[in-house]
């Protein structure tokens, strides 16, 4: 008898809207992500803390569809549930280093600083799958390494955030488990089990955040709502839609899209969170931003950017003389 309750008939219904139109689940999803640090930063959880909760308060929401689909497409291999797990555990090596990020650089930069998984993908993409690198990747490393260094506060001083060096160095590292979490995430979502793979890897992610070091099971009323807002937003409302929509993109649409997660990150935390990045952290920012567009278009999108460029410089210069 087929499953009728309220949740998998939502999530049903999710599913095949974002498999069908997926760009748009795609920009919905990055959206829902880039809240994720705006609700954790107001939570004032622990890195363990948020990560376990974040992860636990969103299964109940899945299992039902979960079990829907096993009973429609049958159940993960072994090998999809190991990949799972290993995306879970990245996952949660993420969230616990991104954490710390929020409260050391701020919820929108900290989101930008990820947002170096563009380059990293790629890089993955050589050594695993021996998918070659485009020119553009040469091209926009250096553009991006700028970015990140100057988005950091490296070379100011009274530079936004608590402690913007270590919080930089915390959310490049977290963007290096970023970028082998989106790589498997992707991987598994060609399989067609895609909740039951997100759910294991939920379960996998809360696991170690129950195990690390300063979690505390009862963080309060009011920081339960605000996590409970991230698990709802964040890991349904985000990573679950962009989980259904990355398989029926190319990985250069998906890497593209995710950066309306930085930037919906930087305008909720200035007005959320009222975090105001100094000038050369905002033109760091710009430099990421510009830089992952550049690695994500198409050759003939950087073709358009640098006509452009090229005729903005020609301009300048005729004004000048």
């Amino acid at each position: 008898m087929p499953d009728t309750s309220l949740p998998q008939r939502i999530l049903g219904a999710v599913s095949h809207a974002a498999r069908a139109r997926p760009r748009s689940a795609m920009a919905v999803g990055a959206l829902g992500v880039a809240t994720s640090g705006i609700f954790i930063g107001l939570s004032g959880a622990a890195p363990a803390t948020a990560t376990f909760f974040r992860c636990a308060l969103a299964l109940p929401l899945l299992w039902p569809s979960a079990r829907g689909e096993r009973r429609r497409e049958g159940a993960l291999s072994r090998r999809q549930a190991a990949v799972a797990v290993t995306a879970g555990a990245l996952f949660a090596a993420d969230a616990l280093l991104w954490t710390q990020a929020i409260y050391e650089v701020g919820a929108g930069l900290t989101a930008v600083l990820v947002n170096a998984q563009v380059v990293i993908v790629p890089l993955l993409a050589l050594l695993i799958d021996r998918e070659p690198i485009r020119g553009a990747f040469l091209v926009v490393s250096p553009i991006l390494v700028a970015g990140i260094l100057l988005t950091g506060g490296v070379f100011e001083t009274g530079a936004s955030g608590s402690a913007p060096v270590q919080g930089t160095i915390h959310a490049v590292l977290a963007a290096l488990c970023y970028s082998g979490f989106l790589y498997l995430l992707r991987h598994s979502g060609h399989s067609g089990q895609v909740v039951q793979s997100y759910r294991l890897a939920l379960l996998s992610a809360a696991a170690v955040g129950a195990l690390w070091p300063g979690v505390t099971f009862t963080p309060g009323w009011a920081a339960l709502g605000w996590l409970t807002l991230t698990a709802v937003c964040g890991q349904i409302g985000g990573w679950l839609l962009i989980a259904l929509a990355t398989a029926q993109l190319s990985s250069t649409v998906s890497a593209a899209m995710l950066m309306l997660t930085p930037i919906g990150a930087l305008v909720l935390a200035a007005v959320v969170l009222d975090e105001r990045p100094t000038a050369l952290q905002l033109f760091g920012c710009a430099l990421i931003l510009l830089g992952t567009y550049g690695a994500a278009t198409s050759g003939s999108g950087q073709r358009r950017i640098t006509a452009v460029v090229r005729k903005r410089w020609s301009a300048a210069r005729s004004a000048d003389s």
